[in-house]
C-alpha cells in the first residue's frame, strides 16, 4: 500500500463531485434522506444559536438552518463546494457565511459555537476520534452536536470498498454503534437519535428492536449530543 494522502485526496475527490452533489442536494434536504434533520435539530437547539455546519457541501443545509433563524457558518474541505455555497449568498444573508477548512484543524476559537451540525462528515476523516475532539473543542460547554453517521449498507460506503484490495481510500468504516462508543468515552451525553431508514424497511416492525439493530437498518443515524458544562 502506498503512503496515504487521505485529506488531500478527499479534497480533490469532492472538488470533482461538487457539481453532482449540487444537482441533488436540495431534493435530499427538502424531500429525501435529509428532510427530517433540520426539524430534529430545531427540537433541541434554541433559536438564534451560533451554529457550525461541518461538511456543508454546497450549503443548502446551512441555508435551511439560516432560514430557521440560526447564525450559521458552513465549512467544507472542498474549494469547489465552498464556491457553490458562496453563489447561494445574497446581501441580506449576514448571518450565513462559508469558508474552506479541514475538520481536523478548524480556524475557530475554543467554545466559539453554541451548536454544530455534521451530517455524513466524520466518515471522511482518516482518524474519526481526532475529528470529534476538534468538534468538541469549538463547542461551548452545554452546547449541542447534531452528528449523522451512515448505516452499514448505505450506498456511499462504497467509497471505502477498495481497502479490501489494499488500496488507499478516503472514507473510514466507522459504524453508528462505534460512534456511540467513542462519544461515551469522551463523556458526552447522547440526548436523542433520529433514524433515517433505508428504502424497504417497514417502520411498524422496528419499534421493538434494540438500538443497535435499528441503527443497522438505517441509511443514516442522526445523533443529538450535549457537551458537558
Amino acid at each position: 500500500m502506498v503512503k496515504s494522502n487521505w485529506h488531500s485526496d478527499a479534497r480533490e475527490k469532492w472538488n470533482e463531485r461538487a457539481s453532482f452533489w449540487h444537482a441533488n442536494s436540495q431534493e435530499m434536504w427538502d424531500n429525501g434522506s435529509r428532510k427530517s434533520i433540520v426539524p430534529f435539530f430545531k427540537k433541541h437547539v434554541p433559536d438564534e444559536s451560533k451554529v457550525l455546519d461541518l461538511g456543508c457541501g454546497d450549503g443548502y443545509g446551512s441555508y435551511k438552518l439560516w432560514r430557521e433563524g440560526y447564525d450559521v457558518k458552513g465549512v467544507d474541505l472542498s474549494d469547489e463546494m465552498v464556491r457553490l455555497c458562496q453563489q447561494r449568498q445574497t446581501d441580506d444573508m449576514e448571518r450565513l457565511q462559508f469558508l474552506q477548512a479541514d475538520m481536523l484543524d478548524l480556524p475557530f476559537n475554543e467554545n466559539e459555537f453554541d451548536a454544530l451540525m455534521a451530517i455524513n462528515a466524520l466518515e471522511w476523516a482518516e482518524v474519526p476520534i481526532q475529528a470529534l475532539e476538534e468538534l468538541i473543542r469549538v463547542i461551548k460547554p452545554g452546547g449541542f452536536m447534531c452528528i449523522g453517521v451512515l448505516g452499514p449498507t448505505a450506498a456511499p460506503r462504497v467509497n471505502s470498498y477498495q481497502r479490501l484490495y489494499g488500496e488507499n481510500v478516503i472514507m473510514n468504516t466507522m459504524m453508528p454503534w462505534e460512534f456511540t462508543k467513542i462519544v461515551e468515552e469522551q463523556e458526552l451525553e447522547v440526548l436523542d437519535q433520529e433514524y433515517v431508514f433505508k428504502r424497504g424497511v417497514d417502520e411498524k416492525h422496528i419499534s421493538s428492536l434494540p438500538v443497535e439493530l435499528r441503527q443497522a437498518l438505517t441509511f443514516i443515524t442522526v445523533f443529538m449530543i450535549k457537551k458537558s458544562l
